[in-house]
């Protein structure tokens, strides 16, 4: 008899076991919602404040009924979400299609290491808050997305518009008591465009004083050696004239680590007039020593010297940030 009972029961566990197995492979796959983006506006772009603002329509297209893209709709990467205005929900053919305007300032790292002539890559990420990617990913509606064609940013153009779906993984389940996990990931629908700037309208209009400062400086050499005064004070107005171009277009970008463009044309121009004034000292020393015609001789080579030298400098150094 415990026999039987024992054939019996390792017959029954044999059948939960397969037919655990089974709801298993049976799992549903999870729900996709085609998501797609018309881009109406980028504007705003604030460089202190690390942000833009973006006017777009989104859309939605999907089965289950349970998802609300208005109210579950997250963007991570976004300071805030202005305006949030659902303009349609119908059924078509069976799915349901949701449509969006959307105004949201956004977070952004600038890149100014080669201001004004920077390229910048722009990327929204968005997630649904409630179903992870076991439960819900997205698809991209790469035909139907785009950007409006008159959308026009200052000094700036697209080059580049791209809708895709990637997965983004959180290192916490957030608490959620139904899982032992310790990680959660969720698909994330991203929209990306990479602007350029229009860049040599606003470098002469920042550049200006500082290349004025260098020619101030450069003057100098045109006067007589002996002229002290005049020799020394004009290298020198010209190197606070040019400090002073400096701080004003740093005031206009955010706090870098790198050494940027902007750091390396003032660079330049300040260690050209310290070498005037180096050079004006050299040769009144000479002056002094008598030797006047080689003096004058040494204030000609120097002027043509610095003024060629500082052009070539300059030259390469934009040529390497436009590459």
């Amino acid at each position: 008899m415990n026999r039987y009972c024992l054939l019996l029961l390792m017959f029954l566990s044999s059948l939960c076991v397969n037919a655990q197995v089974e709801d298993d492979s049976l799992e549903s796959p999870p729900d996709t919602v085609k998501m797609g983006t018309y881009i109406i506006s980028i504007h705003d772009i604030n460089f202190q404040e690390k942000e833009y603002v973006l006017r777009f329509w989104l859309w939605a297209l999907y089965d289950n009924v349970s998802f609300d893209l208005a109210k579950q709709l997250d963007i991570p990467n976004a300071k805030s979400i202005d305006e949030q205005e659902v303009v349609a929900v119908d059924v078509v053919n069976g799915k349901t299609w949701q449509l969006m305007k959307m105004r949201t300032t956004m977070k952004q790292n600038w890149k100014v290491g080669n201001y004004p002539f920077d390229k910048q890559h722009l990327v929204v990420h968005m997630e649904n808050t409630i179903f992870d990617k076991n439960r819900l990913v997205f698809i991209p509606d790469d035909l139907g997305s785009a950007y409006d064609r008159e959308l026009t940013l200052d000094g700036w153009h697209i080059t580049n518009f791209e809708v895709g779906v990637k997965d983004k993984e959180y290192t916490t389940v957030f608490g959620d008591p139904s899982t032992n996990a310790l990680h959660s990931e969720y698909s994330s629908f991203d929209i990306s465009m990479d602007i350029e700037r229009d860049g040599w309208g606003l470098f002469w209009k920042l550049f200006s004083g500082m290349y004025i400062a260098f020619l101030i400086a450069m003057v100098s050499f045109g006067l007589q050696v002996e002229e002290l005064e005049p020799r020394f004070g004009l290298p020198v107005g010209g190197l606070f004239a040019a400090v002073g171009n400096k701080y004003i277009i740093d005031s206009l970008l955010p706090e870098s680590n790198t050494f940027t463009l902007v750091d390396s044309l003032h660079s330049i121009t300040f260690f050209s007039i310290f070498i005037i004034l180096f050079l004006s000292a050299i040769t009144l020393y000479i002056y002094h020593q008598d030797k006047i015609s080689l003096s004058k001789k040494i204030n000609r080579i120097s002027a043509t010297a610095v003024f060629i030298l500082y052009i070539i400098i300059n030259t390469f150094i934009i040529t390497s940030a436009l590459s």
